[in-house]
């Protein structure tokens, strides 16, 4: 049994999803105290707990003290299920983040699977669907991991009610490791403008001239889609993504009431622009969510990144608790740092 403290690092959900991940992998049951200690309602809040309830469902795992705002669970996993599933998280919490917590198990689990999500398909603070559909997943699939994701209907806050459908094969082998400590040539800059729930059409257009002239002279000419999808509440997000000969990263931004369609435009362009100035192979958040499958790979890994942030260093610690996997940065402050993971070479658990 492994005791975790939930306010250690950056404190927040990614403990516990990583921790929930890696013990329906490794069989290893775990505590956790203190869950998002630091955050003004600490505690499981709904997505959190969907998180909790869907690993243990795949997991056929006892658990002690989940419920809502609970600041303490056990979890005792007893072996993989893959199979059909459906997730309810009730409000507009991540769909993006639940299915990160179980889609590298269930590619463990000796079957394929398919799963099922209601709840935000697009909401602040989380992956939205697009990222994982064209940043995330291309990126495991580089690995050797073969999932693909549908959206049937968008959800936004406050009411969520997107439909997320993932289906999972499973691995006959270990991961390959990454290697893309350099980046290479941009191969591609691309994009889409997505309006949903009714909203006029022009927003999604300014949204994507405004992108196309703000990446005009930063590489090939970008190629950003018009997309509208159904929706319980009106909805915006412009995502642009890079293409590198060795890596990839996408900048994402949501709409809101009152924020202009090209305040969306640049806000997505500055923080694809930050990453095209730099050396990094990835963006930001695809540094931390690919240190799972790269703790899982058969060799080395390598990353080039622009920065370390608190989500990633927090994300190695719980990792390290549960793999023998060596996680090793190299740079300079100020400069770019190389990401080194040499993984365990997990096999499927069949």
């Amino acid at each position: 049994m492994i005791d975790l403290d939930g306010s250690q690092g950056e404190g927040g959900g990614q403990i516990l999803r990583t921790a929930l991940s890696l013990s329906l992998i490794t069989r290893i049951p775990f505590r956790l105290h203190d869950i998002r200690a630091g955050r003004e309602r600490p505690g499981l809040a709904p997505q959190h707990l969907a998180c909790v309830l869907a690993a243990a469902a795949i997991g056929r795992a006892r658990l002690e003290d989940a419920k809502l705002r609970s600041e303490r669970i056990t979890f005792v996993p007893a072996g993989l299920a893959p199979g059909r599933y459906r997730f309810d998280i009730g409000t507009a919490g991540a769909t993006g983040l639940l299915s990160q917590t179980v889609l590298l198990p269930l590619a463990l689990a000796g079957s394929p699977s398919e799963v099922n999500l209601t709840g935000g398909s697009h909401v602040p603070h989380s992956p939205t669907f697009h990222y994982l559909e064209r940043c995330y997943l291309p990126a495991l699939a580089a690995m050797g991991l073969a999932a693909r994701a549908w959206l049937p209907a968008a959800g936004f806050y406050p009411r969520g009610g997107g439909r997320v459908r993932c289906a999972v094969e499973p691995l006959s082998r270990p991961l390959a490791p990454l290697d893309w400590r350099e980046r290479g040539a941009v191969l591609g800059l691309s994009g889409l403008s997505l309006i949903a729930g009714g909203l006029p059409g022009h927003i999604a257009q300014r949204q994507k001239r405004r992108a196309e002239a703000r990446l005009a002279d930063h590489g090939p000419a970008a190629d950003i889609e018009l997309a509208e999808l159904p929706a319980l509440d009106r909805g915006t997000m412009l995502l642009l993504c890079a293409v590198f000969s060795a890596g990839r990263a996408c900048a994402t931004a949501l709409g809101e009431r009152g924020k202009p369609a090209e305040r969306v435009a640049d806000e997505a362009a500055d923080e694809l622009l930050a990453v095209l100035a730099g050396g990094a192979s990835v963006d930001d958040y695809l540094s931390d969510q690919l240190l799972l499958p790269m703790a899982l790979a058969a060799g080395t890994s390598h990353l080039r990144l622009a920065r370390v942030t608190r989500h990633f260093t927090t994300n190695a610690k719980v990792i390290k608790a549960f793999l023998p996997a060596v996680i090793e940065l190299v740079g300079r402050p100020g400069g770019p740092i190389l990401a080194r993971v040499k993984g365990t070479g997990q096999i499927p658990l069949v």
